[in-house]
């Protein structure tokens, strides 16, 4: 819990950073963003239909997903965030990975997913960042999804 608060706090030191440094032009020889998450699979293709199947992402026909920064909802930035190897959060995954997927309605979202009879790990609404809920992939891989807060309205 506390290192998804500072994953969740530097998220947030990140977003107020790039107003400020979009302002000064920055030399050409740097990372601009995360281009693809790949990742080994026991069996790909029945991985990938799962992901498509179960939580609707939009794969291509070359077997992979394009997903958009600029969708309806979607957080302003990427996280990149290296946890230390005795962490717990990944938990019950083995893996060295985790995604956090952002979602747009995390209510419809989970029940979509309890009508395709996913288990639910656990759900969290109290974040002040918004909420979260975690599940398991086929291969057992822990999936974090992330409905962003969103800004109050004036």
């Amino acid at each position: 819990m506390l290192m998804r608060a500072i994953v969740v706090l530097y998220l947030g030191v990140l977003m107020m950073a790039s107003a400020r440094e979009s302002a000064s032009a920055e030399p050409a020889g740097r990372i601009t963003g995360v281009g693809g998450v790949f990742f080994k699979a026991k069996d790909p293709k029945a991985l990938a239909a799962w992901y498509r199947d179960v939580l609707g992402l939009p794969l291509e026909a070359w077997g992979g997903a394009a997903l958009r920064y600029d969708a309806p909802k979607h957080p302003p930035v990427l996280t990149w965030s290296a946890f230390p190897a005795s962490t717990n959060y990944f938990a019950p995954s083995t893996g060295q990975f985790m995604i956090n997927y952002a979602v747009d309605d995390m209510g419809a979202f989970l029940a979509r997913l309890r009508k395709k009879g996913v288990a639910i790990l656990k759900s969290d609404d109290s974040d002040p960042n918004g909420r979260f809920a975690w599940i398991l992939d086929p291969e057992g891989n822990k999936v974090e999804l992330w409905e962003p807060k969103q800004p109050a309205s004036p």
